[in-house]
């Protein structure tokens, strides 16, 4: 075969571990998977609710309901490294499985009768929602750290971020307009199929050569995968045990469960503060959070990694909680302002555009702490802590409504990030790689060499 012919298989490969573009696209479209149905059930019901006259307590237990999945994804990532059909990827299979029962819950919801007085059964169904979107979710990081290179983690998460956000955003717009014109049911199903077309991007790649595209068909497990899956519960959780516990993952930990708990508030708060305080329509909600979140993914995607890969993480990170809080904290005391649309339009846009920037910061932040034999794993840990923090913001927004203004609340809602802002100080992402780096499977028990110290 010719170079040029060498050069357009390798453009045009459907390996993961073989070309950026294909990395960027499938990783971009699996995001956009999480960000559809993500949108519906975080934003348009909540604002569908909240117009139709729902208290704050009762659409913050949805929320609170339908943010439990996220938090216990730590009970699925070890059983994706334990078990697999490595023939066609170490986490391929499972990205598949769980985009396959996303795609049947999202139809499911659209089938509840009565969904704004059966609060019951809107609940169940946004429950496994989000269980199946917590299990692609698990999966496709899992793979993204297995084959990202280090030095595209930053670029690969702005795209991806980005992505979700965007995905959200138009599923938002979309879903409230459906919604409002043709009903619930039909809303929702529509945006079903937006959801199961995405199914065919992981169908079409696959992360190795020479693997199976499916269990049917030819191929069999690389080298590299054989070599880094691990084939035991003991060796799994003393692995992971090995790197969570070393300082910078266990900082990070912390960090990660006080801006999650900002995320929740902020994003149960948004539309009942609009709607309930500031006298605003779902459908005037749903287009000022999608044109400013838009606005904030496209940034992010475009810019959002690089900035992360030119001055480093830390920095970044600093310096997006720092506005992030000044943000939080100035908009509380603007409360004689509030009845102007262009200051609560600027509030919105600037803080979703800088919890872009943060939450790419994070995760490849994430990525960099985690170590490989137990990446998904490892990395489900941290964005379980997160989505812990999120879900008991989330349904603590109702509690603190009740007794605090929203003036108090905002305030309260601003320590969140000035908490992880102190404590990533303490973080060094140099020593802690070669740390992991030195970790060794020698005939199957793990073993770090003692003059590593944490």
């Amino acid at each position: 075969m010719s170079t040029n012919e060498n050069s357009v298989q390798k453009k045009f490969s459907r390996y993961l571990t073989e070309n950026s573009v294909t990395r960027y696209i499938t990783f971009s479209a699996l995001y956009i998977a999480q960000g559809i149905p993500e949108g519906i059930t975080y934003f348009a019901i909540p604002a569908w609710l909240a117009m139709n006259g729902k208290s704050p307590l009762e659409i913050a237990a949805f929320l609170g309901v339908i943010g439990i999945p996220w938090s216990f994804k730590i009970l699925i990532a070890p059983l994706m490294d334990r078990y697999t059909i490595l023939s066609m990827g170490k986490k391929r299979p499972w990205v598949i499985f769980g985009q396959l029962g996303l795609i049947i819950s999202f139809l499911c919801i659209g089938l509840i009768p009565d969904p704004l007085n059966n609060s019951f059964g809107l609940m169940t169904a946004g429950f496994f929602i989000s269980f199946f979107g917590a299990f692609q979710d698990v999966a496709t990081d899992g793979m993204a750290v297995d084959v990202i290179p280090i030095n595209e983690q930053a670029r690969a998460n702005g795209l991806m971020w980005g992505t979700k956000i965007v995905g959200t955003s138009l599923a938002l717009v979309a879903g409230t307009a459906l919604i409002n014109s043709f009903g619930f049911t039909t809303a929702i199903s529509s945006l079903s199929i937006a959801v199961a077309f995405i199914m065919f991007i992981p169908v079409f790649f696959r992360e190795r050569p020479g693997e199976k595209l499916m269990p049917w068909t030819p191929g069999e497990a690389s080298l590299d995968s054989k070599k880094t899956q691990l084939r035991s519960w003991k060796h799994i959780f003393k692995s992971l045990y090995k790197v969570v516990s070393l300082k910078s993952s266990v900082i990070f930990s912390v960090g990660v469960l006080a801006t999650g708990m900002m995320f929740g508030f902020i994003d149960t708060l948004l539309p009942i503060f609009t709607i309930q305080e500031l006298g605003w329509t779902n459908t005037s909600f749903s287009e000022v959070f999608s044109i400013t979140t838009i606005i904030g993914g496209f940034l992010g995607m475009f810019i959002g990694g690089y900035l992360v890969d030119y001055f480093g993480k830390i920095k970044m990170l600093t310096l997006y909680l720092a506005i992030i809080t000044f943000l939080i904290a100035a908009f509380a005391f603007m409360n004689n302002l509030w009845s102007n649309n262009f200051i609560v339009y600027a509030f919105i846009l600037s803080y979703y555009t800088f919890y872009t920037f943060l939450c790419i910061a994070v995760f490849a932040s994430g990525m960099h702490l985690c170590w490989k034999t137990v990446a998904a794993t490892q990395f489900t840990l941290y964005m379980a802590i997160s989505n812990m923090g999120r879900a008991a913001g989330a349904a603590s927004l109702g509690i603190l409504k009740t007794n605090f203004s929203w003036e108090i609340v905002f305030l309260i809602i601003a320590i969140m990030p000035v908490i992880m802002a102190v404590l990533i100080q303490f973080i060094h992402f140099d020593n802690h790689r070669a740390k992991v780096d030195s970790f060794v499977i020698l005939d199957h028990t793990l073993v770090a060499p003692a003059v590593i110290k944490d």
